[in-house]
């Protein structure tokens, strides 16, 4: 397993397998891996053969938080990171540092704002709800700096996870709309045994906390169960979810919405096949999570 710590080496290296014909799959990450990028990387695997090639990017983007967000306390864990990279048969992590993929300035500790980078990727029609509501500049980061990687590796496949629902739909039409020759799939979100789905953050749930996050994926199921018989106001269910999920002492919920999962666009009623999407606060860590009812 090769490492590559700066831009210019990613591109010199994908623009060789891409004169000798070789397939690229690529997973972008922030690090702090579990079985849920790993399940992504097999994916990849998958999809370009035993003879193609798999990336995985390790870059916490400090473009999508906001300076109040918990960019210097993201968890972070390289040696182990590279471990699990190696064991899954990896060929490349790119692991670029914050002057590599902003050069300039280095900004100050706990400030996502680079000083010397003046242009982002803005999404303006799915990016408006939930995550883009929640976190108004989150989207213009995740947008700028996949569209970066996507120039770096230059791969033929890239697998999301189906945990950030929105931040998937939101790059399948990037992709679209700027001509990317890139194929974006998105992967099965990978949950703990009691449901609740894999995700780096969960590392900052205390033992009540972790024991309480399961509410998000009680939630999901009572929403399925309320639909299965027929279909259902969203405000009526919005109103119930709420009741239920801050019955929790530690729950605290952002938003929860229920969308056409093609287009994103909210819906009043509630039926087979409406996506809803949550997040909630347990203690002071945010989760999200989603499902197709």
């Amino acid at each position: 397993m090769r490492i590559i710590p700066n831009t210019a080496a990613m591109q010199k290296c994908a623009l060789q397998w891409k004169r000798g014909g070789v397939r690229v799959g690529f997973v972008p990450t922030m690090g702090y891996l579990h079985e849920g990028h790993l399940s992504l990387v097999h994916e990849a695997r998958k999809r370009v053969g035993k003879n193609g090639k798999v990336v995985v990017s390790i870059y916490v983007n400090p473009t999508q938080f906001a300076p109040t967000e918990d960019l210097a306390k993201y968890p972070r864990d390289l040696k182990r990171d590279l471990k699990l990279c190696r064991d899954a048969g990896v060929d490349v992590v790119f692991m670029p540092s914050d002057a590599e993929m902003y050069p300039g300035k280095t900004p100050a500790r706990g400030d996502a704002r680079p000083t010397n980078f003046s242009t982002y990727v803005v999404e303006e029609k799915l990016s408006r709800t939930m995550e883009g509501a929640a976190r108004p500049t989150h989207f213009r980061g995740v947008t700028t700096v996949v569209a970066k990687l996507f120039n770096l590796v230059l791969p033929d496949v890239a697998v999301f996870g189906q945990k950030d629902f929105q931040q998937a739909a939101i790059i399948k039409r990037m992709v679209a709309d700027l001509n990317f020759p890139v194929k974006i799939i998105v992967a099965p979100t990978l949950r703990e045994p009691d449901g609740l789905a894999m995700s780096s953050r969960n590392k900052f749930l205390d033992a009540e906390q972790r024991a309480q996050a399961v509410i998000l994926f009680h939630a999901l199921r009572a929403a399925s169960l309320a639909v299965k018989p027929k279909p259902a106001s969203a405000a009526r269910l919005k109103a119930d979810l709420e009741e239920f999920i801050t019955a929790v002492p530690l729950a605290r919920l952002d938003y929860v919405e229920f969308i056409d999962p093609k287009t994103l666009a909210p819906v009043a009623q509630v039926k087979r096949g409406t996506q809803m999407a949550l997040a909630v606060f347990v203690g002071k860590t945010r989760l999200i999570d989603n499902a197709r009812l």
